[in-house]
């Protein structure tokens, strides 16, 4: 299956930066130290391929999930093969003592990459998914922040997402008080970031659900007036990877429009998906139709749809990669804008989120509202989309 045709484009997006910068990356890489959390996720799982095929001193890799863990180091086993560098993967949570003890163990590490997020919209439907959205894609990153700073590490990467560029949905205002959080920890550490689009096909994504409804020999569904902007997981780490090296300190990376990145309906991407599988879509009604005909359609090469107009939380009207607001460097790379940071934040509003959400946090139980209230307080301009439905109440 051919990633780049179904989401319309023939060519890769950096080609040309790559090329040019091939020699610096790969030196880098060789003589260095990579440890990189949350490793074993679509985006991680590139990255850490961008850093094996070039050789590196060491690469570590950190995820919670012991089964993603094992089919990347097969996956890589079955294409890549072998290194001389130290390549060690570890099963373990980054907030947990486990990766405490981790840190302490060895010489520590010249470049931290955490690709751990939580990355769904639907995440916000309850106070306690949203509670373990915070803890990770937030407090998680200013401890392991400090404790690469602790070990001396040469910078620090974190990914972000498009979506913390004028946030209306959780997830992404969640990483963009992320990215006020690192203003303040680049003051004693290197840091950059990126910001990119749909990763297509990644882990829970809805393209990589069309595989599992194929699979299972289930109807497809997709709305027919979302419009994004996707890039392959190779792209997706090549651009972290890129960040991370190429990267100055507070610089976050994004990926230049242009006529190979355009935008794309999800039902369009769903039509291509079954006819390069040799089906023909089947256009359904309801999702009660597309249920109950599915196994009459599918034995006549015909597969059942349902396409829809989107009308649940958090849903953005389109994608930006960054705003009005921010300054931008677009000469440095053919491929790749550059968002250039200066140290500004507000301490003293970053201490009072930091102690409000520890404040919630002990209590028995949370409400969904006050952390709302908390959000518009850091992000004041934060047009949060709450329609009372939720992609749970989708197929």
């Amino acid at each position: 299956m051919n990633v780049l045709q179904l989401i319309g484009r023939e060519r890769l997006l950096f080609d040309t930066d790559l090329a040019r910068e091939e020699k610096r990356l790969t030196e880098l890489v060789k003589g260095s130290r990579f440890l990189v959390i949350g490793g074993a996720g679509s985006i991680g799982q590139a990255v850490t391929r961008e850093i094996f095929k070039r050789g590196p001193r060491v690469l570590h890799v950190v995820d919670i999930s012991e089964n993603n863990m094992v089919e990347l180091v097969r996956d890589i086993r079955s294409t890549l093969g072998y290194i001389d560098g130290d390549f060690r993967t570890f099963a373990i949570d980054c907030g947990g003592r486990e990766f405490d003890a981790l840190m302490n163990a060895g010489d520590g590490y010249d470049y931290v990459l955490n690709l751990s997020a939580l990355k769904h919209v639907r995440s916000e439907k309850d106070p306690f998914t949203l509670m373990r959205l915070i803890e990770v894609n937030v407090l998680n990153t200013i401890a392991t922040i400090a404790q690469a700073r602790a070990k001396g590490a040469r910078k620090y990467f974190c990914v972000s997402t498009d979506k913390a560029a004028n946030p209306v949905n959780m997830m992404g205002a969640s990483k963009r008080i992320m990215e006020m959080f690192l203003m303040r920890e680049s003051l004693s550490l290197p840091i950059s970031t990126a910001r990119f689009a749909n990763v297509a096909f990644s882990d829970g994504s809805l393209l990589h659900g069309f595989n599992q409804r194929f699979a299972k020999r289930q109807p497809i569904s997709a709305p027919n007036d979302v419009r994004r902007y996707f890039v392959t997981p190779q792209e997706s780490g090549e651009l972290c990877l890129m960040s991370c090296l190429l990267g100055d300190n507070r610089d976050i990376f994004f990926p230049k429009l242009s006529e190979a990145l355009h935008l794309t309906r999800f039902s369009d991407i769903a039509v291509r998906y079954l006819e390069s599988l040799g089906y023909e879509p089947h256009e359904c009604g309801s999702e009660d139709e597309a249920r109950e005909r599915g196994a009459e359609l599918i034995a006549k090469r015909k597969w059942p749809v349902y396409f829809f107009a989107s009308d649940t939380t958090g849903e953005k009207d389109f994608e930006e990669f960054f705003t009005e607001r921010e300054t931008l460097d677009m000469a440095r790379f053919d491929t790749v804008g550059v968002i250039k940071n200066a140290a500004e934040f507000d301490g003293a509003r970053l201490d009072r989120f930091i102690a409000r959400i520890n404040e919630i946090r002990a209590r028995p139980t949370w409400d969904k509202a006050e952390i709302v209230a908390l959000f518009n307080e850091m992000i004041p301009e934060f047009d949060h989309k709450e329609t009372g439905k939720y992609l749970d109440n989708r197929m």
